[in-house]
């Protein structure tokens, strides 16, 4: 299998770092993952993609595809441009920016072998600044109103620009320019043959993104917005994930400015240096988003620290109890639980009809990405496992039919205040519904655990 050396290395590194106990419990979840439905990337068809260029032609909004180079491989260069020139939709440049340590790639542009359209642009850069820095050289030379971040040894599907290009004329439309888009992605192995682990994202999702910069690839932004922040130099290595938790700072007050596309339009290449396979190839990165995380919640006067988890590349804002969260967050009206029964999942976060998120899922196991134990904003949480600021008992009153005056004023509990017998989903989502109604935030706490 062509991920199972990068399994055995992150088994490895997740022992030395975690213990016997977790690392047998990742990978018995690791095994039963491999067990699940078998994926298969299947590209736009022939009749698909005369319908998007017919489609595009009514377009005219243009993407600038940035891709700092240093030493990339020739086959990867090559098969990266050839998935930008196979967009179906054709109004973008490709701007390169190599600041390589040899000249293979600039001889190799000289030579013709690799820039066979006249929307690329390469750029030598005169010194290798650090790919921060030289990502924002690069955007010295961008001339799109929107702008597609892309790796040098990563690929775009064939409908990566016409999918944001519909999204944004839609947007418009409506009387909003998006400042963020996001999509799904899957890895592909070093041949790029071979694609697997679909990652099928969240829309925007404040408290997950502190956890884990889920939104990665394939991400665009307003041109505009991206020139004014410029990557930072001192997260390199983060350098995106720093970006877009400053792009959330402008997102989290209208999340509709950030659109998530459910769609794989990107194909992220693992190969032994690249962090996609190979967990130790930037150690510092880690260092880099904790910092990043950390940064948002300083200027955002969150007080929390931000902390590494047992995943790498996954955080925790620890605030303590879900009554400090709530004293440390004013844009949260409602902290909730997950709660367990015989070691699984029962209750916790919770869809519109009343299932849960992670149900039966063994307490041991983290689920797909990790996100089972990770903190994050819910639509609805299991009123058994609720804790509401005391500013909002006027709306638990209100849907639960208790007078104010037996409420208490500061954070309390919703089930001290609810018959045993109640329907707990319906009133649930009642009050869940309520509080976002109210302009508040309600986060699902994924290791406050209550057995039932």
């Amino acid at each position: 299998m062509a991920d199972l050396r990068a399994d055995l290395k992150k088994t490895v590194y997740y022992f030395k770092r975690n213990g016997l106990v977790h690392t047998v419990n990742a990978a018995r979840e690791r095994l039963m993952q491999h067990k699940g439905e078998p994926y298969h990337y299947e590209s736009p068809d022939a009749e698909e993609v005369l319908r998007q260029q017919r489609h595009a032609g009514q377009m005219s909004r243009k993407f600038s595809i940035v891709v700092p180079l240093f030493n990339t491989p020739k086959q990867y260069l090559e098969e990266m441009i050839t998935s930008v020139i196979k967009q179906t939709y054709p109004h973008w440049e490709l701007i390169l920016a190599d600041a390589s340590d040899n000249e293979q790639i600039r001889q190799a542009v000289e030579d013709g072998d690799v820039i066979p359209d006249e929307r690329i642009r390469y750029i030598r850069l005169s010194e290798n600044r650090g790919i921060a820095e030289n990502t924002n050289a690069a955007l010295s030379y961008v001339t799109g109103e929107y702008v597609g971040l892309l790796d040098h040894d990563d690929i775009l599907t064939a409908d990566a620009l016409y999918e944001n290009a519909v999204r944004i004329e839609a947007a418009v439309t409506e009387g909003r320019k998006p400042l963020l888009l996001f999509s799904d992605e899957d890895k592909c192995n070093g041949e790029g043959t071979l694609f697997y682990e679909p990652h099928r994202k969240e829309n925007f999702n404040l408290d997950l993104l502190l956890s884990n910069n889920y939104i990665c690839h394939f991400m665009v932004l307003d041109a505009e917005l991206l020139k004014r922040l410029g990557f930072r130099s001192a997260y390199d290595g983060a350098q995106d994930y720093d970006l877009v938790l400053r792009v959330a700072d402008l997102v989290k007050e209208d999340e509709r400015l950030a659109i998530h596309i459910p769609r794989v339009l990107y194909h992220w290449r693992c190969h032994e240096t690249s962090t996609a396979q190979n967990p130790r190839s930037k150690d510092y990165a880690y260092e880099a988003g904790k910092r990043a995380v950390q940064d948002f919640a300083d200027r955002n006067g969150i007080r929390a620290e931000a902390v590494h988890t047992r995943h790498l590349g996954f955080y925790n804002l620890r605030y303590g109890t879900p009554y400090e969260l709530l004293a440390a967050r004013r844009d949260v009206g409602a902290v909730g639980g997950c709660l367990v029964h015989r070691r699984k999942r029962v209750g916790g976060r919770m869809n519109a009809d009343g299932t849960f998120l992670y149900d039966g899922l063994p307490v041991g196991f983290s689920g797909s990405f990790h996100r089972a134990v990770l903190l994050q904003d819910a639509e609805y949480t299991d009123i058994r496992a609720m804790i509401i600021r005391g500013e909002l008992r006027e709306v638990f009153a209100r849907i639960s039919g208790i007078s104010p005056a037996l409420l208490p004023k500061e954070a309390f509990r919703v089930s001290d205040y609810i018959p045993t017998d109640a329907d707990h989903g319906k009133l649930g989502r009642a009050l869940c519904e309520a509080i976002r109604a109210e302009g508040y935030r309600i986060v699902w706490k994924a290791d406050w655990k209550e057995e039932i």
